[in-house]
């Protein structure tokens, strides 16, 4: 490796060491939030805005995994320091969270419509890409 590629490793190790922290806080903090919830404030899963910050939580979570997990493949050297279609990926996934977690009768039809072409664009942009992957030349 050259010394610019060690450079990224170590970059993408620490970045690794931080993500992973922010995971585990972000993890203690969700499980004591609806342990409390569920304990004190007798939490009712299918109400719509207990629904919507708990599965926002864990959506901020696998974001979070699924970007530690390119860094990954960043240490090892296995890919270059951007693999465009997992970057599509985590921000298919923010999109996902934002949808989950916005009350889209609040927003308004302008910023529905912006989030739907928003997940067409990431959609259509996944397919291209996978395309393109499967047609090169192993």
């Amino acid at each position: 490796m050259t010394i610019y590629e060690r450079f990224e490793a170590v970059v993408a190790f620490v970045l690794t060491f931080v993500i992973g922290a922010v995971v585990v806080v972000a993890l203690g903090r969700l499980i004591v939030g609806v342990g409390q919830t569920l304990i004190l404030e007798s939490l009712n899963p299918l109400d719509h805005a207990v629904f919507q910050s708990v599965f926002g939580q864990i959506m901020t979570l696998l974001i979070a995994l699924e970007f530690s997990h390119t860094l990954r493949h960043v240490i090892t050297g296995d890919r270059g320091i951007i693999h465009a279609r997992t970057v599509i990926l985590i921000a298919e996934l923010a999109v996902a969270r934002k949808i989950i977690v916005a009350d889209l009768f609040q927003e308004g039809a302008a910023s529905a419509l912006a989030l739907a072409v928003l997940v067409m664009a990431l959609g259509v942009t996944h397919w291209l890409m996978r395309e393109r992957d499967d047609r090169s030349p192993c």
